[in-house]
């Protein structure tokens, strides 16, 4: 635990002091995931979030969550240079306009996930590298600022156009080329959860089956972001964030069982992961 270590946090401070996440989550059929990972960077200390998404998500979501800000696609875009953080992806569905609207315009730390991760995928091998709307290759290569993507291996596949099998068979090779190729800090989401730049490497050790349930990526994601928000540096927030969200796993299955512990419990617990190494 001595390697890890929270931001500090000043007295003399307001909700600003702590960061701002603007989130561009949920589609009719994941709403539950803009919940996850709306809550989740909350948990970990950022000091404001807004979630961009459709009117019935944030219908639904507000009611759970009165402690976010709640903006349409429009004024999230529109809005998005007045937020220290960017997260987009967790079940956003299939927007790739949306998507490359918001990788252009946000000149701030970025999180991709899961949706997010697919539409990058089809874009890398639809757009050709000239294309100003390539957020592969060309424009993510040419962002000044830091970005982190959050595959499991199927999506890692998908990212590097190879299959599954060649992922599974080398993950840590796998790993270093998504940060190659996507000039990014790449967190391969296994068993072990693998986080590398291009100067760093390092292997989670923490974790377990309870992790193995839908939306436990939206609220790692979630986390990660509040973490870059606190101005947390990119690899040390993606390497903590691995480690808060498969320690708040460990601690909740000790309670609840690796069989009952939801995505949901998750935030629930974080703070006991944070006292820890406080």
């Amino acid at each position: 635990m001595s390697d890890y270590k929270m931001p500090a946090r000043k007295q003399n401070s307001n909700k600003g002091t702590f960061g701002k996440v603007l989130n561009f989550a949920g589609s009719k059929n994941y709403i539950g995931a803009a919940y996850l990972s709306t809550i989740s960077p909350l948990k970990v200390g950022a000091g404001f979030i807004a979630l961009a998404s459709e009117k019935d998500i944030i219908r639904s979501v507000s009611a759970l969550l009165p402690e976010a800000v709640y903006l349409s696609h429009k004024e999230g875009i529109r809005q998005i240079k007045d937020f220290s953080v960017v997260l987009i992806g967790c079940g956003l569905g299939g927007n790739p306009k949306l998507f490359k609207e918001v990788i252009k315009r946000a000149a701030m730390p970025t999180v991709i996930d899961a949706d997010g991760l697919n539409i990058l995928a089809k874009l890398s091998t639809t757009l050709t590298p000239h294309s100003n709307l390539a957020p592969s290759g060309s424009l993510l290569k040419e962002r000044e600022h830091s970005l982190i993507i959050t595959p499991h291996p199927l999506e890692a596949a998908r990212l590097l156009g190879c299959e599954l099998k060649d992922v599974l068979s080398d993950l840590e090779g796998s790993a270093r080329k998504l940060t190659e190729k996507y000039n990014c800090v790449t967190v391969l989401k296994t068993h072990r959860t693998i986080i590398c730049d291009r100067d760093n490497f390092f292997i989670n050790q923490h974790g377990n089956s309870a992790l193995a349930k839908a939306g436990s990526g939206d609220v790692l994601a979630g986390i990660i972001a509040g973490l870059l928000a606190q101005n947390v540096p990119t690899f040390e927030a993606a390497k903590l964030g691995v480690y808060l969200h498969s320690r708040a796993g460990e601690i909740a299955s000790e309670e609840l069982s690796e069989y009952s512990v939801m995505a949901s419990d998750l935030p629930q617990y974080l703070h006991r992961a944070i006292k820890e190494i406080l």
